[in-house]
C-alpha cells in the first residue's frame, strides 16, 4: 500500500529529482528519514500520510484504499454556531467549489427538496430571511431570543453577505441541471408564515420575502425556457426536471472531465463532501435514473410547462393571502 501510494504522489511532483527533499520539507523530517519512507525502509505513520494526502490534494480514499470494504471518507462541513462559524461555513463551501469557475464543461446536478441554496444568495430580502431561519435552527442563543427578523436583519454583518452573493455567484459558471417537485417551494413559503404568525416577521417583510419568491421562480422560469443560464457572455445550459416520482433530497452533484463529487446534507446547512469514484458513480447513476422518469420541462411542451409554474405562483398567492388575513387558517 505504502509503494502504491509513495508512486502516486512521485506521479504528481514536477521535480523527481527533489523528491526527497520535497517529502522531507512536507513532513518536516530530515532528508535520510524521508529517504527510508520512499524506499520502504521505514513505514509512514497514519499522521505522516495524513500530511502528505493533504499536501498533495490527495482524497483520503484513495490513500486508504477503503471503497472495495463498503467504506469511505467523507469530508465534514463546518459546524454552525454562531455568525462567525455561518461565514467558515460560507468561506468552506465557496472553496469547494470556486475551482469550476475556470473548469470548461463543469455541472452542477440539484436534487432540489427546497428552492436551491444558489437561487436564495443574492441581494434580497429573501436571502437575509434564509440566514435568520438557517440561525435560528443552529444557533441555541439565538433560537431562545425572541428578536425578531425585522431587528436581525440590521445586524448583518457586510461580510457574511459578501460571503454568500460570491458563493451564489459561483453557481453561474456552470452548466445546471435541477430536479424540482411539485412541493419543492413548499418549505419556504411555510418558514415565512412559520415565523409572520409567531410575531417574528412583520407583515410587510413577510409579504416582500413572498414577492422575492415569486421573482427566483420567475427567473427559474426563464431560464427553463431559455435553456440558459442566461446573461451577458454567459453559455452555460439550464435545464429543470419535474420529478413526481422520488423525493428530493437537496443533494448537489459536481461533474468535471476530471472526476465527480457530491454534497449529502444531513442537518439544516451541514453536508458530507463525497468524492470516493465508485460512490459517486452510483449517485450520478441514481440522479440519471430520477431525471429519466422526470419531465424537462424545457421539452416536455408548453402546457406541462406552464401549469408547473403556475402552480408554483399559485401557492406563493395564497401565502400571501394568508398573510393579509387577521385570522389564522391551516396552511394546505
Amino acid at each position: 500500500m505504502q509503494d502504491q501510494f509513495i508512486k502516486y504522489i512521485k506521479a504528481k511532483t514536477s521535480d523527481n529529482a527533489s523528491f526527497a527533499d520535497e517529502i522531507a520539507t512536507v513532513l518536516d523530517i530530515g532528508y535520510d528519514a524521508a529517504y527510508r519512507r520512499i524506499n520502504l525502509k521505514t513505514n509512514l505513520s497514519l499522521e505522516e500520510a495524513v500530511k502528505l494526502a493533504k499536501h498533495y490534494n490527495i482524497s483520503l480514499n484513495k490513500l486508504f484504499e477503503v471503497g472495495s470494504q463498503n467504506t469511505i471518507v467523507a469530508d465534514l462541513s463546518p459546524p454552525i454556531h454562531d455568525m462567525a462559524s455561518f461565514e467558515i461555513w460560507l468561506r468552506q463551501s465557496i472553496n469547494n467549489i470556486s475551482a469550476l469557475k475556470k473548469i470548461k464543461n463543469a455541472e452542477f446536478i440539484y436534487s432540489s427538496k427546497d428552492i436551491p441554496l444558489f437561487h436564495t444568495l443574492t441581494d434580497s430580502i429573501l436571502t437575509r430571511y434564509k440566514m435568520y431561519v438557517w440561525l435560528k435552527d443552529l444557533n441555541t442563543e439565538m433560537a431562545k431570543s425572541k428578536i425578531s427578523f425585522d431587528d436581525w436583519m440590521k445586524t448583518i454583518p457586510e461580510s457574511i453577505l459578501n460571503s454568500a452573493f460570491e458563493l451564489g455567484e459561483i453557481y453561474k459558471h456552470t452548466n445546471i441541471t435541477e430536479l424540482w417537485s411539485d412541493n419543492t417551494v413548499n418549505g419556504s413559503l411555510q418558514q415565512v408564515l412559520y415565523y409572520f404568525e409567531a410575531g417574528l416577521v412583520s407583515k410587510d417583510l413577510a409579504l416582500r420575502i413572498c414577492d422575492d419568491i415569486h421573482e427566483v421562480i420567475n427567473h427559474v422560469e426563464k431560464q427553463t425556457i431559455d435553456q440558459s443560464i442566461g446573461g451577458q457572455d454567459n453559455n452555460n445550459k439550464f435545464m429543470l426536471y419535474k420529478c413526481d416520482l422520488h423525493m428530493l433530497t437537496n443533494t448537489i452533484m459536481v461533474i468535471t472531465p476530471y472526476g465527480k463529487l457530491f454534497f449529502a446534507p444531513f442537518t439544516v446547512l451541514s453536508y458530507f463532501k463525497i468524492d470516493d469514484k465508485e460512490t459517486c458513480n452510483m449517485m450520478h447513476e441514481f440522479l440519471k435514473k430520477q431525471m429519466s422518469n422526470s419531465k424537462l420541462l424545457a421539452t416536455s411542451g408548453e402546457k406541462d410547462r406552464t401549469l408547473f409554474f403556475k402552480k408554483v405562483h399559485q401557492k406563493i398567492s395564497i401565502a400571501k393571502e394568508r398573510i393579509n388575513m387577521e385570522d389564522k387558517m391551516t396552511y394546505l
